[in-house]
């Protein structure tokens, strides 16, 4: 078979759908929207950019955004974004993974408060399963390789999550909450400015006792900003931000263990400067830290378990300087320095330290009115196994009614070999140094129609990535060790809609059509719906309520049974929520939200169910 019908078909396939939008949207193409659906997003470019002039396919959730749809967690709100899979290991608490098109769940890079917090060695499974979220976070996320901008890890694509500067009056409110499965929630929060000084601050607690025995969770969270205005052209501050969580883990259905337990405590802090020496130049620092402590341990009085204690510490300087005095151009350059330790008494005996400097380039070129084009080049040199050198490049092209945007991307990606497949020792299994990084090549090309009066936009966009050098273990020679091996692709098609259908009426959905096959062996890769889509409506009805619902359906994926080992096709799912909040004075307002509303039995990794239906509600009274 021709390698390249595979790809001709799904090009064809994008082509026509963005020619039927074409022509459905045809009556309003000649009208420009009013204003802006999106401010602007910076982790696309690492600088504040509109989302209607960037090449690249990105999306941002709001504060705003995020209390209006009432997720229980962010990675409940990440999956209702098209290209994202998020797939938890069991109910709330437990640890989550997310695919985006289609790349490993280690092949994407978080970012926190402008810092990572995963990588090769560092896991963000447990964090996300059991992080709660700031006064003022946003979500951003940027799809496709982004290793250009942020080294390892970012293959699939960048989520960041940012407490965002705090601003109006000094205000601060108290929570509380509960619901089914024993659940119980206290906040609170503060935020503020005052001269020159703003913060914001939210601290929380969780609590769940979930549908299992042994299953309970327990966390603690801790979001904080201050920034501090020392003259006009600068400005500095800082962040911090904690998880504390213990998650009962009886395994899956079959094992159900009624000892053993894990726990997160991960911590990550910057200082950070921010500076304007010129009207040409802006410069931005920040020097970090993360310290992550993760424990796995059984209490079985009547049997011996061996605890396994991973401890994470990295330290960061990024510093990025931005030049925008060349007519129609900005040029941010920069340099990062990380350096990281791991200690894991767990299968590996890993106890290494690692090096990395990092250097990049970035030149946004806006050489017609309509035209834009991003091109950029990153240098990584690690002190384990070698350097590597990635590209990127976007362009878009928005009309001058500025109703449609045509835009592509080409980028390659890396990710970095962990400890455990460079220098693990264990009984049957030794590392191998000679290893290289997982490579990957990807583009996209889109269409965004932006509908008049800024009431909605329509966007529809192919995708393709392409990963080689893909690291396996091998147990198949004595002793066992890991070697470049496999080859995946992954392509398919993402479509989103965002509508101001009435004056408080809104509707957000999208799809996503992924193929998603390891190509060493000819299978589908495990855990990657075929197809996935969600949907939001939210409605302001007035007098101080507001309702909204959303559904969000998976179908067409593998996994490997938990009690056969052998990779089966899962069941389908459409599961069902809905919500509603209403402000009974100026002070106090109440939510109630219905989870898993029709008791969709399913599992999202085999051999762990998901809730049943769930009834929550809690009340806010502002101080």
């Amino acid at each position: 078979m021709n390698p390249s019908l595979p790809f001709r078909r799904q090009a064809r396939r994008s082509i026509a759908c963005a020619a039927l939008a074409a022509s459905a949207l045809a009556g309003f193409s000649q009208s420009a929207p009013d204003t802006l659906l999106e401010p602007y997003v910076i982790v696309a470019t690492r600088t504040p950019e509109y989302v209607q002039t960037l090449g690249t396919a990105a999306e941002a959730l709001s504060a705003d955004d995020l209390l209006r749809g009432q997720w229980a967690s962010p990675a409940e709100a990440l999956g209702s974004l098209a290209g994202v899979a998020s797939v938890p290991n069991g109910p709330a608490g437990s640890d989550i993974s997310i695919f985006i098109r289609g790349a490993n769940s280690d092949q994407v890079l978080f970012l926190v408060d402008g810092i990572r917090l995963n990588d090769a060695n560092t896991d963000y499974s447990a964090f996300l399963g059991g992080a709660q979220l700031g006064a003022t976070d946003s979500l951003e996320i940027a799809r496709g390789p982004q290793s250009t901008l942020y080294g390892s890890d970012a293959v699939g694509g960048v989520v960041s999550i940012q407490s965002q500067k705090g601003s109006g009056d000094p205000s601060a409110e108290a929570t509380l909450g509960g619901g089914s499965f024993g659940s119980a929630k206290a906040e609170i929060e503060s935020q503020g400015a005052r001269g020159t000084w703003a913060w914001s601050a939210t601290l929380s607690g969780e609590h769940s006792d979930n549908q299992r025995s042994n299953n309970a969770v327990g966390d603690e969270n801790l979001v904080l900003r201050l920034d501090r205005d020392l003259s006009p052209a600068i400005s500095i501050g800082a962040t911090l931000r904690g998880l504390e969580d213990r998650y009962g883990d009886p395994g899956d259905i079959y094992t159900n263990d009624p000892y053993a337990y894990e726990t997160e405590s991960n911590w990550l802090g910057t200082l950070f400067a921010d500076a304007r020496p010129s009207a040409s130049w802006t410069v931005h620092t920040v020097a970090g830290f993360q310290d992550r402590r993760y424990v796995s341990f059984d209490e079985d009085p009547g049997v011996f378990s061996e605890t396994t204690l991973v401890r994470n510490e990295r330290s960061i300087l990024d510093s990025q300087a931005t030049y925008s005095g060349a007519a129609g151009q900005r040029i941010t350059f920069g340099a990062t320095g990380e350096s990281e330790s791991t200690m894991d008494n767990g299968y590996g005996s890993i106890d290494r330290r690692q090096t990395l400097l990092a250097a990049f380039a970035e030149d946004e070129w806006n050489p017609l009115p309509e035209l834009f084009i991003t091109a950029g080049l990153r240098y990584d040199d690690f002190d384990t196994f070698g350097a590597k050198e990635t590209g990127r490049a976007t362009v878009a092209w928005l009309g001058p009614s500025k109703s449609v945007k045509l835009r592509a991307s080409f980028g390659t990606g890396f990710n970095a070999p962990s400890f455990l497949e460079l220098y693990g020792v264990s009984t049957g299994y030794v590392g191998n140094p000679s290893l290289r990084p997982e490579s990957s090549r990807g583009g996209d090309a889109g269409v965004d129609f932006y509908l008049p009066h800024g009431r909605g936009v329509l966007s529809a966009t192919w995708f393709r990535t392409d990963t080689t050098n893909l690291i396996v273990y091998d147990f198949s020679v004595n002793p066992g060790t890991t070697a470049n091996v496999d080859k995946a692709r992954s392509d398919g098609l993402e479509l989103e809609s965002r509508f101001r259908l009435l004056p408080g009426l809104e509707l957000r959905a999208s799809y996503t059509y992924l193929e998603a096959d390891d190509l060493t062996d000819g299978t589908r890769l495990l855990r990657r719906p075929r197809n996935s889509g969600s949907a939001e409506i939210w409605s302001d009805l007035g007098r101080g309520w507001s309702v909204g619902a959303g559904v969000a359906v998976v179908a067409g994926r593998q996994d490997v049974d938990a009690q056969t080992y052998l990779t089966v096709n899962d069941p389908d799912y459409t599961v069902v929520r809905a919500h509603a909040a209403w402000k009974a004075s100026d002070r106090l307002t109440l939510r109630a939200r219905a989870e898993n509303l029709l008791g969709e039995k399913y599992q999202p990794v085999n051999g762990y169910p998901a809730l049943g239906f769930g009834l929550f509600g809690e009340a806010t009274w502002k101080l």
